[in-house]
C-alpha cells in the first residue's frame, strides 16, 4: 500500500515517468522506431539531402516533421516553409536539443512504430557518383598550344 501511495505522490509531483528517456532525448521526444528519416544540422544545408527529404516526405504524407529549435533561424525557417508548402505537420522542439552540426536537426516521424532499418538521409539515399567528365576533350586550345603540342 505504501509503495502505491509513494508512486502516486511521485507521479503527481514529477509527472509520469518516461519510458527510455535517453532515447527520447536523443530523438527529440520520440523513439527511434517511429522515425522514417533523420538529418543532422550539417546535412540540412545540403541541397541533395533536401531533395531526398522531400522525396521521403511525399512517400509518408501522414508523418510529422520534428525540427531542432536550437539550429540557426534561417535554416529552420527554410524547412518550415518546405513543410507548409507540402502541407506537412511540423513541431519545433526546444527540449534536450543543441546546435552542434552533428546533432539531429530534423526527424520525419510517425505516430506509431514503423521500424525503418536505415533512417540517415545520406545512407538511405546515397548520392550516385557520376563519372568524371573528360574536360580535356572539351578544353579549347589556345594559339600557342597549336604550335607547341
Amino acid at each position: 500500500m505504501t509503495d502505491e501511495l509513494q508512486q502516486h505522490l511521485d507521479k503527481g509531483r514529477y509527472g509520469t515517468p518516461l519510458v527510455n528517456p535517453d532515447e527520447q532525448h536523443k530523438y527529440m521526444g520520440t523513439f527511434r522506431e517511429r522515425c522514417y528519416l533523420s538529418m543532422t544540422i550539417a546535412q540540412m544545408k545540403s541541397s541533395t539531402d533536401k531533395e531526398s527529404f522531400l522525396t521521403e516526405l511525399k512517400k509518408h504524407e501522414d508523418a510529422t516533421i520534428l525540427l531542432n529549435g536550437q539550429m540557426p533561424e534561417s535554416l529552420q525557417s527554410e524547412y518550415i516553409q518546405l513543410a507548409t508548402k507540402n502541407h506537412a505537420k511540423f513541431t519545433v522542439v526546444n527540449d534536450f536539443v543543441d546546435a552542434n552540426p552533428d546533432s539531429f536537426g530534423l526527424l520525419l516521424v510517425a505516430k506509431e512504430a514503423v521500424n525503418e532499418p536505415v533512417i540517415d538521409v545520406e545512407k538511405k539515399y546515397p548520392e550516385e557518383k557520376k563519372a568524371p567528365e573528360k574536360k580535356d576533350a572539351e578544353k579549347k586550345h589556345g594559339f600557342f598550344d597549336r604550335f607547341f603540342h
